[in-house]
Order: structure tokens, then sequence, then C-alpha cells
């Protein structure tokens, strides 16, 4: 039973120096800092739950969407959440059309980070009220309520209302035992943690051999920056994990088109499953002629972790731009959105291959990934998710992998809540380990 009208929105500016390191350095992004807007929903309710919701950020920027997260709280504050998810569909096209924040998105940047931020957290609120994983609240939905949770506005010429119903229908068959396998097995992963662009190749010989002792059989390597630097590295990775183990290449929206082309041509002999991001994510065109350019030499196109919404995922799959599809947790409008863009790629059978890592990234994707196979794909050919070994001791229902695979959560909830300390302890600017290190900078 949903219960409680909020009371309460906070939000916090939380930062992890991760460019200290060199951790999550591509070929665009080569300083940055892991960070979050972090949501607290408190009720009125008997019960005390609160609902926490994230959306992740690399450092500077981290401000401006905890203000825009402010400007959307009088949508929420002294509303009801069984009011908020008995008309999900209407409150998140609520969310999504204020007149006047609208104009600095519409459904995209900084506004769309907030959103889903919020929409986190009262999905989070929403499975611990009913004492689930998010996951489990999902997959035990029914269709036809799941269904009217979702926005079909401008996607509708490839996706109807009852298209959608329908393949949820058809994802009951056979839903018990695919929930059995995931309990038993988990679901497949990949790392990227081995080959940051920053690492140095000492560390990178460290960190893959760690990986091969731990049992990963699928790696992804950042590139770039410069072809002959990209192509020494990738020889490294490759000749370490040997010709038989997965390998994925990810670009980071560095090239140009023709450029994209020329330089993956280069690195084909290194067999990647993949080149990730190639060009510009607003570029539909330009992957879809990748794509096509790429198939001769067996490279597939992935994308989609800086999709700004369902509408870019719908023309990208309406143009055959890629492969392989990215949907993010934390980039799209939180569950809601991710879930109309899975049952896109279930009807141009399309292998839904999550971004995570960052801040929480992994905690989030987890559930939507593992609804995906038990209530949506019923498959796992050419299926995996990232994993990046950054940050989890900081939340209170870290992941769990093992033997390369994700263990659905057990926990109720998102998996989104950090622990306090840690939340105290990175708040920016005034956190005990910001002002040490602003201090040392002379700030």
């Amino acid at each position: 039973m949903v219960r409680g009208r909020i009371s309460r929105l906070s939000v916090r500016d939380v930062r992890f120096p991760t460019s200290l390191g060199g951790h999550g350095s591509d070929a665009m992004h080569t300083d940055p800092d892991y960070s979050a807007a972090y949501v607290v929903l408190e009720t009125d309710a008997e019960d005390g739950l609160k609902g926490y919701g994230i959306t992740f950020t690399l450092g500077k920027g981290t401000e401006v969407v905890v203000c825009a997260v402010n400007a959307l709280a009088p949508h929420l504050l002294n509303k009801d959440l069984g009011d908020i998810v008995g008309d999900f569909r209407g409150f998140y096209r609520q969310l999504t059309s204020d007149s006047q924040l609208r104009w600095i998105g519409p459904e995209k940047g900084v506004v769309h980070l907030a959103t889903s931020a919020v929409l986190n957290a009262v999905w989070d609120l929403w499975a611990k009220q009913e004492g689930k994983p998010l996951w489990k609240l999902l997959v035990d939905m029914d269709p036809r309520k799941l269904v009217s949770c979702l926005d079909f506005r401008y996607i509708t010429d490839v996706l109807t209302e009852e298209e959608a119903y329908e393949i949820l229908q058809k994802g009951q068959v056979g839903k018990k035992e695919r929930e059995e396998q995931m309990l038993a097995h988990g679901y497949p992963a990949y790392t990227t943690s081995c080959a940051w662009l920053g690492y140095s190749d000492t560390t990178l010989k460290q960190l893959c051999s760690k990986a091969l002792e731990d049992g990963w059989t699928r790696f992804k390597v950042k590139v770039g920056a410069d072809l002959q630097d990209d192509i020494r590295r990738c020889r490294l990775i490759r000749n370490m994990i040997g010709p038989e183990k997965t390998l994925m290449m990810d670009a980071n929206q560095r090239w140009d088109v023709p450029e994209a082309v020329e330089w993956m041509a280069k690195l084909a002999e290194f067999k990647p499953l993949w080149i990730e991001e190639p060009t510009s994510p607003d570029d539909i065109l330009g992957h879809a002629t990748i794509s096509k350019a790429l198939v001769p030499l067996g490279i597939g196109v992935a994308t989609g972790e800086q999709c700004h919404n369902r509408v870019i995922f719908k023309q990208l799959l309406q143009a055959k731009a890629l492969q392989f599809l990215q949907i993010d947790s934390c980039r799209l409008g939180s569950v809601n959105e991710n879930l109309s863009v899975l049952l896109m790629a279930k009807k141009f059978d399309i292998p839904v291959c999550p971004h995570a890592g960052g801040v929480g990234l992994c905690e989030l994707v987890q559930h939507l990934i593992i609804f995906d196979f038990i209530s949506v794909s019923a498959s796992l050919k050419d299926r995996m998710c990232e994993y990046v070994d950054h940050l989890h001791e900081h939340f209170k229902y870290p992941v769990i992998i093992k033997k390369a695979s994700y263990m659905p959560p057990k926990d109720a909830g998102y998996s989104t809540e950090m622990k306090e300390e840690s939340v105290k302890k990175h708040q920016y600017p005034d956190g005990e380990v910001w002002e040490k290190l602003l201090a040392a900078q002379g700030n």
C-alpha cells in the first residue's frame, strides 16, 4: 500500500576526487571528478521510509543540477505518493512539461538530469514501501499498470501503448524460470576498470591480470586520443586477454564521422565487438554512416549513455545506427523513460547493454537490465552490462558481482541510498575531503 504525503525534498552536491588517480579518464573527459546530485524525499507516513535519488555528473556543474532539482521541487512537495504513482504518466508529463522549465530542455540537459534524480527517488520510495527491490517491483507489476507509467508522446510512430502491453504480455511466458536463472547465476557483466585512458601501461597490465584471475571474459578499452597509442594499448590488452575473450572499444565522442571509420579500420585487427560513441551523441545519421561502413569489418556501433531522451533512441533505431543500445539510469527520465527504450529495443531486436560506472550507475542500472531479461528481452544473446569497480563502498546497498555477473539485489528499493558518513565527507565544497583539497590548492 503506497502511502504518505511528500513533506520534504533535499538535494546535496556530492563529489569524489577521482581525477587525482586518473579514474574515469577518456579521450574527451580527461579529469573527471565522479559526482552526483543526491536527492532525499521524506513523507509524513509513519513508516519513516525515505526515497533516495541520484543523477551522475563529473564535478563542475553539479551545483547547476542541484539548482534544477530545487526548481522542480514544488511539483512534488505536499503531493500524495499514492497520487503520483497512481497516475505516473501524468506526473512524469507534469514534471517534464513545466511551461517555463521546459525552455531549458525540453527533456534534455541539466533539467532532465534533475528530473531523473527526483524520479529515481520516487521509484526508490515506492519500491521500499512495497518491500521489494526495484527490479522485483517491475517484474511483479501487472503489464497494464506498468505501461501506464510510461509517456508514449513522440514515440507512437514506432511503439504504441498497445504494442508495449503486448510485448510485456508475451514476456509473462517463462518469466518465473528466467527470474530463477537470474537469482542463481546473475546478469553477465563486462569490465571497464582496467583501461582508462589516463592509466599507465603498468597499471593497465596489473588491473588486467587481476580481472582475468577474477574470471572476467569481457573487457573495454578507451581509445580516440592518439592512434599510435591506441594501437599499442589495444595490442597490449588483446595479447593479455587472448583471442577468445571479448574486447570492446570506446571513443567517448572524440571523432568526426570519416575519422571514426578510418580510425576503426586501423584498430580492426584487434577484433573489437563494438566501437562505442564514435562521434557526437546527437548525430544520428553520422552513427548510421559509421555503422554501415563498419559492417564489412565485423565491428558494431554502440551508443546511448549521453542520448538525451527516448526520441533520440527512437531515431537511432529507425536509422539502423546502432547494433548495441546503451541505456543510462540517470541520463534519461528515470525508470519511466528507460522502460520505453527497453520496449523499443525489443521491437527492433537490438540488444541492450547498459552504461554503468560513475557514482551509483551500477547500483541503479542492474535493476533495469535484470527486469529487461525477465520481462522484456528474455534473451542474453549479445547482452551484457558494464561494470566499473569504483565508489561502491559509499553505498548502503552496493552491487554484488559473482563470477563476472551482477547478482540481483535483495534489499527493498532502488539501491540508491548512500552512506550518510560518505555524503557528509564528500559534500562540495564544505565536506572534510574538499575542505582539505581546496585548502591545498589555495582556493
